[in-house]
Protein backbone atom coordinates (compact mmCIF):
# COMPACT_ATOMS: atom_id res chain seq x y z
CA UNK A 1 0.00 0.00 0.00
CA UNK A 2 1.59 3.40 -1.11
CA UNK A 3 0.23 6.64 0.07
CA UNK A 4 1.05 10.15 -1.89
CA UNK A 5 0.38 13.43 0.27
CA UNK A 6 0.64 16.50 -1.60
CA UNK A 7 0.67 20.20 -0.96
CA UNK A 8 0.15 21.97 -3.98
CA UNK A 9 2.53 24.83 -5.02
CA UNK A 10 0.57 28.49 -4.81
CA UNK A 11 1.69 32.36 -3.91
CA UNK A 12 2.53 33.14 -0.98
CA UNK A 13 5.37 34.76 1.10
CA UNK A 14 5.52 32.04 4.20
CA UNK A 15 7.19 28.86 3.25
CA UNK A 16 7.04 26.27 6.21
CA UNK A 17 6.61 22.59 6.66
CA UNK A 18 3.25 21.27 5.74
CA UNK A 19 2.63 19.80 9.83
CA UNK A 20 -0.94 18.37 8.98
CA UNK A 21 0.56 16.30 6.09
CA UNK A 22 3.76 15.31 8.25
CA UNK A 23 1.19 14.18 10.98
CA UNK A 24 -0.69 11.90 8.90
CA UNK A 25 2.08 10.54 7.31
CA UNK A 26 4.10 9.44 10.06
CA UNK A 27 0.64 8.27 11.87
CA UNK A 28 -0.13 5.78 8.73
CA UNK A 29 3.70 4.71 8.26
CA UNK A 30 3.17 3.59 11.95
CA UNK A 31 0.09 1.40 10.40
CA UNK A 32 2.84 -0.03 7.97
CA UNK A 33 1.64 2.20 5.04
CA UNK A 34 4.27 3.39 2.60
CA UNK A 35 3.96 6.93 2.41
CA UNK A 36 5.62 9.61 0.24
CA UNK A 37 5.76 13.27 0.71
CA UNK A 38 5.64 15.89 -2.26
CA UNK A 39 5.77 19.64 -1.14
CA UNK A 40 4.87 21.60 -3.87
CA UNK A 41 5.31 25.23 -2.32
CA UNK A 42 8.69 24.07 -1.09
CA UNK A 43 10.35 22.51 -4.49
CA UNK A 44 8.41 25.15 -6.88
CA UNK A 45 6.75 22.24 -8.87
CA UNK A 46 4.28 22.81 -10.79
CA UNK A 47 0.91 20.74 -11.55
CA UNK A 48 2.90 18.81 -14.22
CA UNK A 49 6.00 17.75 -12.58
CA UNK A 50 3.76 16.86 -9.60
CA UNK A 51 2.07 14.11 -11.78
CA UNK A 52 5.18 12.95 -13.22
CA UNK A 53 6.36 12.17 -9.26
CA UNK A 54 2.97 10.31 -8.87
CA UNK A 55 3.37 8.34 -11.83
CA UNK A 56 6.38 7.31 -11.13
CA UNK A 57 5.18 6.10 -7.59
CA UNK A 58 2.58 4.46 -8.49
CA UNK A 59 0.43 4.93 -4.82
CA UNK A 60 -3.02 3.78 -4.47
CA UNK A 61 -4.44 7.14 -3.27
CA UNK A 62 -3.32 10.30 -2.98
CA UNK A 63 -4.23 12.93 -0.11
CA UNK A 64 -4.59 16.56 -1.15
CA UNK A 65 -4.20 19.54 1.41
CA UNK A 66 -6.37 21.97 0.64
CA UNK A 67 -6.91 25.77 2.85
CA UNK A 68 -8.48 28.46 1.55
CA UNK A 69 -5.75 30.65 0.92
CA UNK A 70 -5.06 27.79 -1.50
CA UNK A 71 -7.97 25.72 -2.30
CA UNK A 72 -8.32 27.08 -6.54
CA UNK A 73 -4.66 25.26 -6.64
CA UNK A 74 -5.42 22.21 -5.03
CA UNK A 75 -8.60 21.59 -7.33
CA UNK A 76 -7.17 22.01 -10.04
CA UNK A 77 -4.25 19.82 -9.34
CA UNK A 78 -7.11 17.52 -8.18
CA UNK A 79 -8.47 17.21 -11.09
CA UNK A 80 -5.60 16.99 -13.05
CA UNK A 81 -4.46 13.64 -10.99
CA UNK A 82 -8.49 12.62 -11.53
CA UNK A 83 -8.12 12.49 -15.34
CA UNK A 84 -4.92 10.77 -15.06
CA UNK A 85 -6.44 7.60 -13.24
CA UNK A 86 -5.16 8.71 -9.48
CA UNK A 87 -7.89 8.47 -6.83
CA UNK A 88 -7.82 11.73 -4.95
CA UNK A 89 -8.74 12.86 -1.32
CA UNK A 90 -8.73 16.28 -0.61
CA UNK A 91 -8.28 17.36 3.37
CA UNK A 92 -8.66 20.35 5.42
CA UNK A 93 -9.73 23.20 6.34
CA UNK A 94 -12.17 24.13 3.32
CA UNK A 95 -13.39 21.04 2.77
CA UNK A 96 -14.15 20.76 6.27
CA UNK A 97 -16.69 23.10 5.99
CA UNK A 98 -17.11 23.24 2.30
CA UNK A 99 -17.13 19.33 1.32
CA UNK A 100 -20.05 19.75 -1.39
CA UNK A 101 -18.38 22.34 -2.55
CA UNK A 102 -14.85 20.76 -2.53
CA UNK A 103 -16.37 17.38 -4.44
CA UNK A 104 -17.72 19.59 -6.81
CA UNK A 105 -15.43 21.35 -7.76
CA UNK A 106 -12.06 19.12 -7.91
CA UNK A 107 -14.35 15.81 -9.15
CA UNK A 108 -12.41 13.88 -6.10
CA UNK A 109 -13.28 10.79 -5.00
CA UNK A 110 -13.42 11.49 -0.88
CA UNK A 111 -13.09 14.76 1.24
CA UNK A 112 -12.30 14.86 5.04
CA UNK A 113 -13.63 17.04 7.03
CA UNK A 114 -11.71 17.47 10.12
CA UNK A 115 -8.58 15.72 11.42
CA UNK A 116 -6.97 13.53 9.34
CA UNK A 117 -4.72 11.14 10.81
CA UNK A 118 -6.79 8.53 12.14
CA UNK A 119 -9.63 9.21 9.81
CA UNK A 120 -7.02 8.41 6.55
CA UNK A 121 -6.15 5.03 8.17
CA UNK A 122 -9.75 4.11 8.35
CA UNK A 123 -10.64 4.62 5.00
CA UNK A 124 -7.74 2.52 3.81
CA UNK A 125 -8.61 -0.16 6.29
CA UNK A 126 -11.75 0.15 4.86
CA UNK A 127 -10.54 -0.77 1.21
CA UNK A 128 -11.30 3.03 0.07
CA UNK A 129 -15.29 2.78 0.87
CA UNK A 130 -16.57 5.54 3.59
CA UNK A 131 -19.44 3.75 4.67
CA UNK A 132 -19.46 4.00 8.79
CA UNK A 133 -16.64 6.49 8.76
CA UNK A 134 -17.80 9.22 10.30
CA UNK A 135 -16.77 12.68 8.61
CA UNK A 136 -15.47 11.42 5.29
CA UNK A 137 -17.72 12.19 2.29
CA UNK A 138 -17.52 11.01 -1.33
CA UNK A 139 -19.52 11.55 -4.51
CA UNK A 140 -21.99 9.14 -3.77
CA UNK A 141 -23.09 11.84 -0.80
CA UNK A 142 -23.72 14.74 -3.44
CA UNK A 143 -27.14 14.16 -3.74
CA UNK A 144 -27.59 14.45 0.45
CA UNK A 145 -26.78 18.59 0.11
CA UNK A 146 -29.26 19.22 3.38
CA UNK A 147 -27.70 16.77 5.84
CA UNK A 148 -25.45 18.40 8.59
CA UNK A 149 -21.94 17.95 7.81
CA UNK A 150 -19.88 16.23 10.52
CA UNK A 151 -16.45 16.29 11.42
CA UNK A 152 -13.85 13.17 11.83
CA UNK A 153 -13.22 12.08 15.81
CA UNK A 154 -10.64 14.21 17.16
CA UNK A 155 -7.83 12.72 18.75
CA UNK A 156 -8.01 12.67 22.43
CA UNK A 157 -4.73 11.93 23.78
CA UNK A 158 -2.07 14.37 21.25
CA UNK A 159 0.97 12.06 22.82
CA UNK A 160 -0.81 9.39 21.80
CA UNK A 161 0.47 10.65 17.63
CA UNK A 162 4.31 10.20 16.35
CA UNK A 163 5.84 13.32 15.52
CA UNK A 164 5.38 14.46 12.24
CA UNK A 165 7.44 12.73 9.34
CA UNK A 166 10.38 15.34 9.71
CA UNK A 167 12.61 12.69 7.60
CA UNK A 168 10.39 13.81 4.73
CA UNK A 169 10.39 17.87 5.49
CA UNK A 170 13.87 18.37 6.58
CA UNK A 171 14.18 21.74 8.10
CA UNK A 172 17.35 22.86 6.34
CA UNK A 173 14.98 21.85 3.17
CA UNK A 174 13.10 25.30 3.53
CA UNK A 175 13.62 28.74 2.73
CA UNK A 176 14.10 31.34 5.45
CA UNK A 177 10.45 32.87 4.92
CA UNK A 178 8.98 31.64 8.69
CA UNK A 179 5.09 32.27 9.44
CA UNK A 180 5.65 36.19 11.29
CA UNK A 181 8.90 36.31 8.59
CA UNK A 182 11.30 37.06 11.42
CA UNK A 183 13.79 34.91 12.93
CA UNK A 184 17.16 34.41 15.08
CA UNK A 185 18.52 31.47 14.50
CA UNK A 186 18.35 29.14 11.43
CA UNK A 187 16.89 26.37 10.46
CA UNK A 188 13.98 26.91 12.34
CA UNK A 189 11.00 24.33 12.89
CA UNK A 190 7.26 24.78 13.72
CA UNK A 191 5.64 22.78 16.33
CA UNK A 192 2.12 22.95 17.43
CA UNK A 193 1.35 21.69 20.92
CA UNK A 194 -2.27 22.26 21.29
CA UNK A 195 -5.64 21.45 19.34
CA UNK A 196 -8.44 23.25 19.95
CA UNK A 197 -9.84 26.32 21.05
CA UNK A 198 -12.54 27.37 24.12
CA UNK A 199 -13.37 30.94 22.37
CA UNK A 200 -15.73 32.51 19.75
CA UNK A 201 -13.77 35.07 17.58
CA UNK A 202 -16.32 35.43 15.31
CA UNK A 203 -13.55 35.60 12.28
CA UNK A 204 -11.60 32.70 13.59
CA UNK A 205 -12.79 29.24 12.31
CA UNK A 206 -10.44 27.14 14.55
CA UNK A 207 -13.02 26.36 17.24
CA UNK A 208 -15.35 24.62 14.51
CA UNK A 209 -12.75 22.64 13.47
CA UNK A 210 -10.60 21.55 16.55
CA UNK A 211 -13.61 21.77 18.70
CA UNK A 212 -14.13 24.29 21.80
CA UNK A 213 -12.19 22.03 24.00
CA UNK A 214 -8.80 22.39 23.70
CA UNK A 215 -6.22 19.16 24.25
CA UNK A 216 -2.44 19.49 25.23
CA UNK A 217 0.34 17.36 24.32
CA UNK A 218 2.47 16.75 28.10
CA UNK A 219 5.63 18.77 27.99
CA UNK A 220 7.70 15.66 28.11
CA UNK A 221 6.52 15.30 24.53
CA UNK A 222 6.65 18.54 23.61
CA UNK A 223 10.35 18.68 24.58
CA UNK A 224 11.06 15.39 22.92
CA UNK A 225 9.73 16.28 19.67
CA UNK A 226 12.32 19.34 19.97
CA UNK A 227 15.12 17.25 21.61
CA UNK A 228 14.81 15.42 18.06
CA UNK A 229 14.87 18.36 16.05
CA UNK A 230 17.57 19.43 17.62
CA UNK A 231 19.70 16.38 17.36
CA UNK A 232 18.81 14.91 14.17
CA UNK A 233 18.17 18.20 11.96
CA UNK A 234 20.45 20.95 13.65
CA UNK A 235 17.23 23.17 14.23
CA UNK A 236 18.34 26.04 16.24
CA UNK A 237 14.98 27.70 16.64
CA UNK A 238 11.52 26.60 17.23
CA UNK A 239 7.99 28.70 15.96
CA UNK A 240 4.92 27.33 18.36
CA UNK A 241 2.17 27.87 16.11
CA UNK A 242 -0.50 27.04 18.32
CA UNK A 243 -3.92 29.17 18.69
CA UNK A 244 -3.45 28.82 23.01
CA UNK A 245 0.16 28.24 23.49
CA UNK A 246 -0.22 29.95 26.78
CA UNK A 247 -3.95 29.73 27.68
CA UNK A 248 -3.22 26.63 30.57
CA UNK A 249 -0.27 28.00 32.76
CA UNK A 250 0.88 24.53 33.78
CA UNK A 251 1.32 23.69 29.96
CA UNK A 252 3.56 27.02 28.94
CA UNK A 253 5.45 26.72 32.26
CA UNK A 254 6.00 23.62 32.20
CA UNK A 255 7.61 23.42 28.41
CA UNK A 256 9.98 26.19 29.31
CA UNK A 257 10.61 24.06 32.51
CA UNK A 258 11.88 21.23 30.28
CA UNK A 259 13.94 23.33 27.89
CA UNK A 260 15.90 24.62 30.45
CA UNK A 261 16.33 21.33 32.00
CA UNK A 262 17.81 19.49 29.23
CA UNK A 263 20.17 22.72 28.18
CA UNK A 264 18.17 22.84 24.67
CA UNK A 265 19.76 26.51 23.87
CA UNK A 266 17.65 27.01 21.33
CA UNK A 267 15.45 29.91 20.42
CA UNK A 268 11.85 30.29 20.49
CA UNK A 269 9.14 32.50 19.39
CA UNK A 270 4.85 32.04 18.46
CA UNK A 271 4.36 34.20 15.44
CA UNK A 272 0.70 32.73 15.30
CA UNK A 273 -0.33 35.01 18.22
CA UNK A 274 -1.18 34.62 21.54
CA UNK A 275 -4.07 36.13 23.71
CA UNK A 276 -2.74 38.96 25.97
CA UNK A 277 -4.92 37.86 29.00
CA UNK A 278 -3.22 34.60 29.76
CA UNK A 279 0.41 35.63 30.88
CA UNK A 280 1.81 37.73 33.54
CA UNK A 281 5.15 38.56 34.44
CA UNK A 282 6.08 35.18 36.29
CA UNK A 283 5.28 33.61 32.90
CA UNK A 284 6.96 35.68 30.66
CA UNK A 285 10.19 35.61 32.55
CA UNK A 286 10.48 31.75 32.38
CA UNK A 287 9.29 32.07 28.35
CA UNK A 288 12.49 34.01 28.08
CA UNK A 289 14.69 32.39 30.19
CA UNK A 290 14.13 29.59 27.95
CA UNK A 291 14.71 31.34 25.07
CA UNK A 292 11.77 33.21 24.10
CA UNK A 293 12.92 36.60 22.28
CA UNK A 294 9.46 37.29 20.45
CA UNK A 295 5.65 36.93 21.31
CA UNK A 296 2.86 37.95 18.92
CA UNK A 297 -0.52 39.18 20.17
CA UNK A 298 -4.17 39.05 18.19
CA UNK A 299 -5.16 42.51 18.87
CA UNK A 300 -7.65 42.54 15.83
CA UNK A 301 -9.31 46.18 16.89
CA UNK A 302 -8.15 49.03 19.05
CA UNK A 303 -12.45 49.41 19.62
CA UNK A 304 -13.64 47.55 22.38
CA UNK A 305 -16.69 47.65 20.91
CA UNK A 306 -15.65 45.44 17.71
CA UNK A 307 -13.66 43.24 20.25
CA UNK A 308 -17.07 42.66 21.86
CA UNK A 309 -18.91 42.16 19.11
CA UNK A 310 -16.64 39.65 17.33
CA UNK A 311 -16.58 37.61 20.83
CA UNK A 312 -12.69 38.60 21.28
CA UNK A 313 -13.61 38.67 25.16
CA UNK A 314 -10.14 40.39 25.69
CA UNK A 315 -9.76 43.71 26.86
CA UNK A 316 -7.35 46.53 25.27
CA UNK A 317 -6.30 47.46 29.26
CA UNK A 318 -5.02 43.38 29.34
CA UNK A 319 -3.51 44.06 25.79
CA UNK A 320 -1.73 47.30 26.62
CA UNK A 321 -0.40 45.34 30.13
CA UNK A 322 0.79 42.63 28.08
CA UNK A 323 2.75 44.29 25.73
CA UNK A 324 4.66 47.00 28.26
CA UNK A 325 5.73 43.68 30.40
CA UNK A 326 7.57 42.03 27.18
CA UNK A 327 8.81 45.40 26.40
CA UNK A 328 10.60 45.57 30.42
CA UNK A 329 11.66 41.80 29.93
CA UNK A 330 12.94 42.52 25.91
CA UNK A 331 10.80 40.64 24.19
CA UNK A 332 10.09 41.43 20.87
CA UNK A 333 6.43 41.93 20.60
CA UNK A 334 4.26 42.17 17.28
CA UNK A 335 0.30 42.81 17.05
CA UNK A 336 -2.44 41.36 14.66
CA UNK A 337 -4.76 43.74 13.30
CA UNK A 338 -7.77 43.35 11.18
CA UNK A 339 -9.43 46.22 8.98
CA UNK A 340 -12.89 45.66 8.37
CA UNK A 341 -14.29 43.95 11.29
CA UNK A 342 -18.51 44.15 11.87
CA UNK A 343 -18.81 47.57 13.49
CA UNK A 344 -15.74 49.23 11.70
CA UNK A 345 -16.25 52.54 10.73
CA UNK A 346 -13.67 55.18 9.82
CA UNK A 347 -13.06 56.19 13.30
CA UNK A 348 -12.54 53.22 14.82
CA UNK A 349 -10.27 52.23 12.00
CA UNK A 350 -8.32 55.71 12.98
CA UNK A 351 -8.57 54.54 16.75
CA UNK A 352 -6.33 51.32 15.87
CA UNK A 353 -3.72 52.98 13.66
CA UNK A 354 -3.04 55.55 16.73
CA UNK A 355 -2.89 52.56 19.18
CA UNK A 356 -0.81 50.59 16.93
CA UNK A 357 1.74 53.27 16.79
CA UNK A 358 1.46 54.16 20.70
CA UNK A 359 1.47 51.12 22.07
CA UNK A 360 5.10 50.38 22.82
CA UNK A 361 4.76 46.95 19.58
CA UNK A 362 8.30 46.26 17.88
CA UNK A 363 6.00 45.14 14.77
CA UNK A 364 2.56 45.20 13.25
CA UNK A 365 0.35 43.40 10.50
CA UNK A 366 -2.13 44.84 8.80
CA UNK A 367 -4.87 42.77 7.37
CA UNK A 368 -8.33 43.19 5.68
CA UNK A 369 -10.61 41.01 6.99
CA UNK A 370 -10.72 37.40 5.11
CA UNK A 371 -13.71 35.76 5.22
CA UNK A 372 -12.77 32.17 5.99
CA UNK A 373 -15.18 28.89 5.69
CA UNK A 374 -15.99 27.69 9.12
CA UNK A 375 -15.93 31.32 10.88
CA UNK A 376 -19.47 33.00 12.06
CA UNK A 377 -18.51 35.81 10.02
CA UNK A 378 -18.58 33.19 6.87
CA UNK A 379 -21.95 31.72 7.95
CA UNK A 380 -23.51 35.44 8.89
CA UNK A 381 -22.06 37.12 5.13
CA UNK A 382 -21.89 34.05 3.01
CA UNK A 383 -25.02 35.58 1.07
CA UNK A 384 -23.43 39.15 0.72
CA UNK A 385 -19.84 37.46 -0.27
CA UNK A 386 -18.49 35.39 -2.95
CA UNK A 387 -15.22 35.07 -1.07
CA UNK A 388 -13.34 34.43 -4.49
CA UNK A 389 -10.56 34.81 -3.17
CA UNK A 390 -8.79 33.82 0.38
CA UNK A 391 -5.10 35.45 -0.16
CA UNK A 392 -4.46 38.03 2.59
CA UNK A 393 -3.33 40.76 0.10
CA UNK A 394 -6.94 39.92 -2.25
CA UNK A 395 -9.18 42.66 -2.42
CA UNK A 396 -11.65 42.81 0.64
CA UNK A 397 -14.79 40.33 0.26
CA UNK A 398 -16.80 42.23 1.93
CA UNK A 399 -17.01 45.55 4.34
CA UNK A 400 -19.48 46.61 6.84
CA UNK A 401 -21.90 48.83 5.95
CA UNK A 402 -20.52 51.93 7.40
CA UNK A 403 -17.01 51.81 5.52
CA UNK A 404 -16.17 51.06 1.86
CA UNK A 405 -13.38 48.47 0.62
CA UNK A 406 -11.74 51.84 -0.47
CA UNK A 407 -11.14 52.70 3.44
CA UNK A 408 -10.27 49.66 4.04
CA UNK A 409 -7.46 49.58 1.44
CA UNK A 410 -6.15 53.21 2.53
CA UNK A 411 -6.19 52.53 6.19
CA UNK A 412 -4.20 49.20 5.58
CA UNK A 413 -1.38 51.13 3.48
CA UNK A 414 -1.26 54.29 5.90
CA UNK A 415 -0.79 51.72 8.40
CA UNK A 416 2.09 50.09 7.32
CA UNK A 417 3.56 53.33 6.24
CA UNK A 418 2.98 55.34 9.40
CA UNK A 419 4.06 52.44 11.67
CA UNK A 420 7.54 50.96 9.68
CA UNK A 421 8.63 54.35 8.55
CA UNK A 422 9.10 55.86 11.61
CA UNK A 423 13.27 55.50 12.55
CA UNK A 424 13.20 53.28 15.42
CA UNK A 425 11.06 50.84 14.49
CA UNK A 426 12.43 51.11 10.75
CA UNK A 427 15.94 50.57 11.50
CA UNK A 428 15.17 48.18 14.00
CA UNK A 429 13.44 46.02 11.63
CA UNK A 430 16.30 46.16 9.02
CA UNK A 431 17.93 45.02 11.44
CA UNK A 432 16.27 41.53 11.97
CA UNK A 433 16.02 41.07 8.33
CA UNK A 434 18.91 38.16 7.01
CA UNK A 435 20.16 38.40 3.85
CA UNK A 436 18.39 35.12 2.56
CA UNK A 437 14.88 36.69 3.97
CA UNK A 438 15.50 39.64 1.37
CA UNK A 439 13.59 38.08 -1.58
CA UNK A 440 10.29 37.46 0.63
CA UNK A 441 10.44 40.38 2.51
CA UNK A 442 10.33 42.46 -1.02
CA UNK A 443 7.69 39.98 -1.71
CA UNK A 444 5.88 41.08 0.97
CA UNK A 445 6.14 45.04 -0.13
CA UNK A 446 5.14 45.21 -3.11
CA UNK A 447 2.19 42.82 -2.60
CA UNK A 448 0.88 45.68 -0.21
CA UNK A 449 1.80 48.12 -2.30
CA UNK A 450 0.09 46.72 -5.04
CA UNK A 451 -3.26 45.84 -2.61
CA UNK A 452 -6.48 47.10 -4.26
CA UNK A 453 -9.79 47.50 -3.54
Amino acid sequence: MRILLIRPNYRTNVVTPPLGLGYIASYLKSKGIEVKVVDGLRDKLERKQIQEQAEKYKPNAIGINSMSSFYFESIELAKELKEAGFRCILGGIHPSFCPYQTLRDSQCDFVFCGEGEQAFWRLIENDFSNLGIKGIYSKDDLDSMNQKVELTPPVENLDSLPFPDWSQMDPKSYPLAPHGFFLKQYPFAPIVTSRGCPFNCSFCATPNLYGRKIRFRSPENVVSEIKMLVRTFGVKEIHFEDDNLTLNKNHIQGICKKIIENNLNISWACPNGIRADTIDYETLALMKRSGCYSISFGIESASDSILKKINKKEQLSNIKKAIQLCNKLGIVTNGFFIFGLPGETKETLRQTIHFALSSGLDGANFNALNIFPGSEIWKNTKSESKCTSFLLDSPPQWTPRDITKKDVVGARRKAFLRFYLRPKILFATLKRIKIRQVYYILKRFFSLYNYQE
